[in-house]
């Protein structure tokens, strides 16, 4: 295997809730000088995602590197890609419109490519099997199957770390509160309708709105854009 620097890691960044809490905890681990952040031009519809993602990696001082990667959206046939209606209520055992088939394994791999270049041993990325959007490659065996896959088909030395994956929401909340992360988490962006403020009725604006709640926190997003 390649030679990896295990004191450097770089964090997979939406521009979301629970990336945003990924990076102050990389932060928190790793040190400000050993991270770096990598976003993702995949033809997502909102782009207000890459906005979000640029302000929070500025206001946070690390490298970040946007990779555009558009087969996503030539495959369409999601809502985070097409003009598709983002549905309010998912039957039990369906995968919602919003997946992304194959997203999270393709985000993985292409930010372990970057990594190995740079001879970075650790990814981090904001995935949950708790999420209520029950999303197959956010679950921890997934995560474990790429992480294997990886180091044999690079043979590379890479630990890929999932903070979130199984906590709830209101204790991915109390993380961020730990993590320094709540003034950054102002200029996130979860809405699937792609709004600001958020729309309030989507199922990201809903589980986000929840776990604030649960947690007995103002959500800075919301609070900032009362003023």
């Amino acid at each position: 295997m390649t030679d990896t620097n295990h004191d450097k890691a770089i964090v997979v960044l939406s521009g979301g809730q629970d990336s945003t809490t990924c990076l102050h905890w990389a932060l928190k681990t790793f040190g400000k000088g050993n991270v770096s952040a990598v976003s993702f031009d995949y033809g997502q519809r909102h782009r207000i995602e890459l906005d979000c993602a640029r302000q929070i990696t500025e206001m946070a001082g690390v490298k970040h590197t946007i990779l555009p990667i558009d087969t996503f959206s030539a495959l369409g046939g999601t809502a985070l890609t097409d003009d598709i209606d983002v549905p309010e209520h998912v039957d039990e055992g369906e995968l919602p419109s919003t997946f992304v088939p194959g997203r999270n394994l393709v985000f993985l791999t292409y930010a372990a490519a970057l990594a190995y270049q740079q001879c970075i041993g650790n990814l981090v990325t904001g995935v949950a099997q708790t999420d209520y959007s029950g999303y197959p490659d956010c679950r921890q065996h997934s995560i474990d199957a790429i992480e294997n896959a990886i180091r044999l088909g690079m043979e590379f030395d890479v630990t890929i770390h999932t903070p979130l994956m199984y906590l709830t929401k209101a204790e991915t909340v109390e993380l961020a509160q730990d993590c320094g992360a709540m003034k950054a988490l102002a200029f996130s962006h979860t809405c699937y309708n792609g709004k600001q403020p958020p729309c309030g009725a989507c199922p990201a604006c809903e589980i986000r709105a929840r776990g604030f709640a649960d947690a007995e926190v103002e959500d800075p997003l919301v609070a900032r854009l009362k003023t």
